[in-house]
């Protein structure tokens, strides 16, 4: 998401009528409670009726779906290896990267300074060494990791407010708004693309805000545990949260996570027969718990049994395949005007903050100007569709006409300016314009516009099986996250943060 510096990022209801088509190999939702639920309808090609299941029977006894076929596990790493440290690294960052604890990498390098960090050091990397079996037990379906179709069944404010917890009362200042809790969950579940039911049980396991009106005083500032200075309140809690249940979900799927390190430094081993779902779910955990808690919590009487006693057995409201089989991108055009060359600044690298999928790219205006400055050049629509969002730098476009973020396929445009923005409820047409871009929402040091792809509500990778084609260019991921090329005709264009002849691109 930056410009001029390549780092990590730290990313309406409309009636289906005839003037607004699906796009290929979709299907359409229809809010109905009277209707089929989804996961029981074999048509890709009919309207699906999003509905919520019928309630179990109390007692009833459910065993969560037998385990996945086994999926393909990064090979552990045996050897030391040794990192050099780059501009912009911190220690943390370089244990992420290495999906190590940070205490870990501070005790195999006793004669560095942790917080001060030289260009050009080498830091010993240990190889990781198990201590604890992996857990099968699959706690959630990927569908309800993900901002997807059933979350929309949801009725945020009713449920919590009917829950009569202090969630309830909750109030907080967010970037110069105070939101209630109702809000601060919606605008992480559409900005992360994360269910609201799991931050919601999340929440509840960890300070019983969701139905205790006076929760313990040591979780006011921190409901979820998650103890850091800048991760005070409500807000920056699910934030964390979010960010992390993205990452070990589509590192999942990536196949570049085969194990996860609990808050004790010990090391589990992923199962191979459970789902990014569930893998999501444990690699959050991992970061607050001790290996015992952490066991207990992936177990069927952890976080899956607040699941439950909240809303229904997981399982009962998954949709699957949530991406269909055959799926396909509708035909979507470079975010520009006709004639006018943009620099294609940013190769495939995470939809929003640093843990979803690298479903992004980045294109910058034309002009001398350097950093944030403003551009009077025309950021257009991609495609025809619907504007669910415009606000904070974020305009969200709706492909498939039925009017909900959730699902089907949707477009983000961020750091789009205030000044001239497309105004939500528009329906454009693909080149209409959208409006200019600028530094505006999450964090950016150039103007540009960054451009991403959901399909029910999972962020799909710019470069992988079904890549982000624009106008024809095919995106190629060529090392690290921004590094890129977009190929058309035998033509190839490369990413650079800046302006360069061979970064150049028109329409």
């Amino acid at each position: 998401m930056k410009f001029f510096a390549r780092a990590a990022a730290v990313i309406l209801i409309f009636a289906l009528s005839g003037c607004i088509q699906p796009a290929p190999n979709t299907r359409p939702w229809l809010l109905d409670s009277n209707s089929t639920p989804p996961a029981q309808l074999g048509s890709e090609t009919e309207p699906t009726a999003i509905s919520l299941p019928t309630q179990r029977p109390p007692g009833y006894v459910f065993l969560t779906p037998t385990p996945d076929a086994p999926h393909s596990l990064a090979q552990l790493r045996t050897d030391v290896d040794q990192y050099m440290v780059q501009p912009g690294d911190y220690l943390s960052l370089i244990a992420q990267r290495y999906n190590l604890d940070v205490n870990t990498l501070i005790a195999a390098n006793p004669n560095i300074n942790p917080n001060w960090l030289e260009i050009g050091q080498f830091i010993t990397i240990p190889a990781p060494s198990p201590s604890a079996s992996p857990s099968s037990f699959k706690i959630i379906p990927d569908s309800e990791l993900v901002f997807g179709p059933m979350s929309s069944t949801l009725d945020l404010d009713s449920f919590i407010n009917k829950q009569g917890g202090h969630l309830a009362d909750y109030s907080y200042d967010v970037n110069g708004h105070s939101l209630t809790g109702s809000e601060i969950i919606q605008l992480v579940s559409s900005e992360y693309s994360v269910n609201p039911r799991l931050l919601l049980a999340l929440l509840e396991w960890r300070s019983g805000w969701v139905t205790r009106g006076n929760p313990d005083q040591s979780t006011l500032l921190y409901p979820l545990g998650y103890i850091e200075a800048n991760h005070k309140g409500l807000y920056r809690q699910l934030t964390w949260a979010a960010n992390a249940l993205n990452h070990g979900y589509y590192a999942w799927k990536a196949g570049s996570i085969s194990y996860i390190i609990c808050k004790d430094g010990s090391l589990v081993m992923l199962s191979p027969t459970v789902n990014a779902g569930t893998v999501g779910v444990q690699y959050l955990l991992a970061s607050l718990l001790d290996l015992a808690n952490w066991q207990l919590a992936v177990s069927e009487n952890g976080l899956y049994a607040i699941y439950c006693a909240l809303f229904v057995i997981p399982f009962d409201l998954a949709i699957d395949p949530l991406l269909p089989d055959g799926l396909v991108q509708p035909e979507l055009q470079l975010p520009f005007e006709q004639g006018v060359a943009w620099s294609f600044t940013g190769g495939p690298h995470a939809g929003w903050s640093d843990g979803s999928a690298w479903a992004a790219l980045d294109f910058a205006p034309p002009g001398t100007a350097y950093g944030c400055f403003t551009s009077n050049e025309w950021i257009t629509a991609v495609a025809d569709g619907l504007i669910l969002r415009s606000k904070d730098g974020k305009v969200v476009q709706d492909l498939n006409g039925d009017g909900l973020e959730q699902t089907g396929w949707t477009i983000l445009y961020m750091h789009i300016e205030t000044r001239d923005r497309v105004k939500a409820g528009t329906y454009v047409k693909a080149g209409d314009r959208i409006g200019h871009a600028s530094c505006e929402g999450g964090i950016s040091n150039g103007t540009h516009v960054h451009l991403a792809r959901r399909y029910n509500g999972e962020w799909i990778p710019a470069a992988g099986d079904i890549p982000f084609v624009l106008s024809g260019w095919v995106p190629t991921l060529t090392g690290a996250e921004y590094e890129g090329t977009l190929t058309r005709d035998g033509i190839i264009v490369y990413s650079w943060d800046g302006r360069t002849n061979d970064n150049q691109i028109a329409r």
